[in-house]
């Protein structure tokens, strides 16, 4: 049996993201294998058997990898369209071309925006992909595929509409399945491409897209075959004041309430947005665990609002960041959101108090791992754990006279990544993505984007 390969990290600040915060000015981190086996200050311990690399972090900080927890990839190709819209007037305006999607472009748009997420510091990417138009090709295979062939850990969110406009949702008549066709083809989905060990490196959760798309009976179905294969659930709520009216005037009730009353809340549910919620519905999510992705770009790109991420935090509520679709944030990066994420909830009633820079870097961490179902693997720099780690540059004009690394970080300029691992595998090396070509990536998206455009008459 051979022996377990090292790779020795000192001369680092590292930001363990623990329980307890440990941090360390100067010090290492060892990875054996897949895992993360040693960190402390100083030096790396003497003797240590078979290091097949030692990296000099002189300048850099250590954090573990970010966890990306609510995206939508395909809308890479329909990036910088209905910029001026809310939501429900931006979904109308775009349905009609994202049902024009195939294979070939669903795979194009899963590499742009894995590839731009990785190479600044995602280790863990989602995908929640809910448009499956009749004769489009394995849509959920070539997801997949781009997140293997680039590195990351990844969940598939298997979405699904089956309300359409004679139903009284927002998404066309063509756009949507029926519910018999959503929950077979989530199950297969899931039978085929979830893996539920530690380390795994594919996993599938069940996510109906949202109240306003999909039907009743969708929800309590994918809830209960959700369970039944022990996998988690996903969806959007709460997003905006025109889905609350929406909920009140279709089921009787808010969104919180309504998906209560589906089997919706849980340790195993995340859900998307979480803009308007009251103090009861942060009361419901905190009793039953239930998770939120807080994508501030997008909620404010859309003028959705800001969601009150200090009193879910303070109720328990677990919280992690999302970048969400590239159609509602161009830029499709997730290391900018920490540095949004603090802004913009101290623009609400916290102010200055509402995030630090460390309660960010949570965030973007162990705060998505726990909204993922993962913190026992990942989120922290822990021994045992998997070796899901970035170095960021902290010496060069940016940032080199911020004298906190992870203020800087989180507070400076966009930081540029000297390295990234995803189960002790490097896949960023200085900036550029090892396994995937970035400037084919470039060229295949915008020949797609443009196809796209074609095919449903934008062009």
């Amino acid at each position: 049996m051979a022996a377990t390969q090292r790779i020795v990290i000192e001369n680092c600040s590292v930001a363990t993201v623990d329980a307890d915060d440990t941090e360390y000015a100067s010090g290492y981190v060892v990875i054996a294998g897949d895992r993360i086996e040693a960190v402390g200050a100083g030096r790396a311990p003497e003797g240590l058997e078979n290091v097949v690399r030692r990296i000099d972090g002189t300048g850099h900080l250590v954090t573990p990898g970010l966890v990306n927890t609510h995206h939508h990839f395909y809308q890479w190709i329909t990036r910088g369209l209905a910029t001026d819209h809310n939501l429900f007037n931006w979904l109308v305006a775009l349905y009609p071309v994202w049902a024009r999607i195939d294979e070939r472009m669903t795979y194009a748009a899963a590499q742009g925006s894995l590839a731009m997420m990785a190479r600044g510091g995602v280790t863990t990417a989602m995908d929640h992909h809910y448009v499956f138009p009749k004769g489009s090709g394995d849509l959920s295979g070539s997801i997949i595929r781009a997140a293997r062939e680039t590195g990351v850990r990844f969940t598939l969110a298997r979405g699904s509409m089956d309300r359409s406009e004679k139903d009284g949702g927002l998404p066309p008549d063509f756009a949507v399945e029926t519910l018999e066709d959503a929950l077979a083809a989530t199950e297969a989905t899931v039978d085929e491409h979830h893996d539920a060990s530690f380390g795994a490196m594919t996993q599938v959760a069940v996510a109906p897209c949202s109240p306003f798309s999909v039907s009743t009976e969708l929800l309590r179905e994918g809830a209960e075959l959700a369970r039944r294969k022990d996998v988690r659930l996903h969806t959007h709520g709460s997003e905006t004041v025109e889905e609350e009216k929406f909920c009140h005037e279709l089921f009787g009730m808010g969104p919180t309430d309504y998906f209560e009353s589906t089997g919706w809340l849980g340790e195993d549910v995340w859900m998307a947005h979480c803009v308007h919620m009251n103090d009861s519905d942060i009361t419901a999510f905190a009793r039953t665990r239930t998770g939120v992705a807080h994508c501030p770009s997008s909620n404010a790109r859309l003028a959705a609002g800001i969601a009150r991420v200090p009193d879910m935090l303070a109720a328990g509520v677990p919280v992690g960041l999302g970048v969400d679709g590239t159609a509602s944030n161009e830029s499709g990066e997730l290391h900018t959101e920490l540095r949004n994420a603090l802004l913009v909830n101290r623009l609400g009633p916290h102010k200055e108090a509402a995030l630090n820079a460390r309660q960010a870097l949570r965030l973007g961490t162990h705060g998505g791992a726990q909204v993922l179902g993962r913190a026992a693997e990942l989120g922290s720099l822990e021994p045992g754990k998997l070796a899901d780690l970035v170095l960021w540059r902290m010496d060069t004009l940016a940032h080199a006279s911020i004298a906190d690394p992870v203020t800087a970080l989180v507070f400076g300029a966009a930081a540029p990544v000297t390295a990234s691992f995803v189960g002790g595998r490097q896949i960023v090396e200085n900036g550029r993505l090892l396994h995937v070509d970035e400037d084919a990536i470039a060229r295949s998206t915008r020949a797609e984007a443009r196809r796209l455009a074609e095919i449903a008459g934008q062009g």
